[in-house]
């Protein structure tokens, strides 16, 4: 028997056609909860996205999406009517969880001229001469795909799309009446809130805003029932990754460093956010939670 069968439940993924969304999006499903799933995608990619909902829908669950941009809130305000209009007097939300990848993969400055007598080797066999030519490739792609450097303004647009938009749709829910009385919300982190990435700087700032966010949500929306923890994924080989310079060299380190030698998986981050989403983890409110195998540690 699935856990959320006839639980009437229902699963607000921001976020939810790739990734770590999309892999929630399944795991839930399967597990009997009905789907909700805002994404914003070209038509050239609609056909794959289109079979992965279709094997969604085959596991008998109920399944809304939107192919809006998320971080609008003009967009928000039509989606969240038109959802309720959907909704079933005895549905609610269990879940919202926020995994929008929006931002700005800048160099904060432009890159120095090579250093004479460095070398830097193609034919080099150590590897870690390798990685650093792969490293330094990739930072130099960097600077010719952006040839202007982080501004202000994409640091603002980060924090609105990764940060602050999670409390605009909680809200927004919450006033609706939609949350029902044991709520989960979730956000999604990673190391960068610790430790730098050249190209990475927005999206560190926005992780480490997402994080305070979601402390004062679980703090203030505890007297109503609502639940609310950040996920802090290891490394894990997703389209939004593959477009940070150097993620080839960050996946080639996260291996090595990982007890287990191999990356997260978005299956292992939906598994994690289904067991948040479990009674079991009531009293689980207001904590970072680290899945990705130990790799943190070394």
């Amino acid at each position: 028997m699935t856990y959320f069968k006839n639980t009437n439940y229902w699963a607000i993924i921001l976020g939810g056609s790739s990734g770590m969304g999309l892999a929630t999006a399944k795991k839930l499903a399967s597990e009997g909860m009905n789907i909700c799933i805002l994404h914003r995608d070209r038509r050239s990619q609609m056909k794959v996205i289109e079979e992965a909902f279709a094997a969604i829908k085959e596991k008998g669950v109920k399944l809304q999406t939107y192919n809006v941009d998320a971080t609008r809130l003009d967009k928000m305000a039509e989606i969240i009517e038109d959802f309720k209009a959907q909704l079933q007097p005895n549905e609610k939300v269990r879940l919202l969880l926020h995994s929008i990848a929006k931002g700005n993969l800048k160099l904060m400055t432009t890159l120095p001229e090579k250093k004479e007598g460095v070398s830097t080797s193609k034919n080099s066999h150590s590897p870690t001469e390798q990685l650093l030519n792969q490293l330094q490739e990739n930072i130099e792609s960097a600077q010719n795909f952006h040839p202007d450097t982080l501004s202000r303004q994409d640091f603002n647009n980060t924090l609105e799309a990764m940060a602050l938009s999670l409390y605009d749709w909680v809200k927004a829910v919450w006033e609706q009446g939609l949350f029902a009385e044991d709520a989960r919300i979730i956000g999604l982190t990673s190391e960068g809130n610790q430790k730098a990435w050249r190209a990475y700087a927005a999206v560190s700032a926005a992780k480490v805003a997402l994080e305070a966010i979601c402390r004062s949500i679980a703090l203030e929306f505890a007297p109503y029932g609502i639940r609310c923890n950040v996920v802090q994924a290891g490394v894990t080989d997703t389209p939004s990754l593959r477009m940070i310079p150097g993620s080839d060299v960050m996946k080639a380190q996260s291996k090595f460093r990982n007890p287990y030698g191999r990356l997260t998986t978005p299956e292992d981050v939906a598994n994690v956010i289904y067991l948040l989403c479990r009674e079991e983890s009531a009293w689980i409110n207001g904590a970072i939670i680290p899945v990705d195998g130990g790799e943190r540690i070394c």
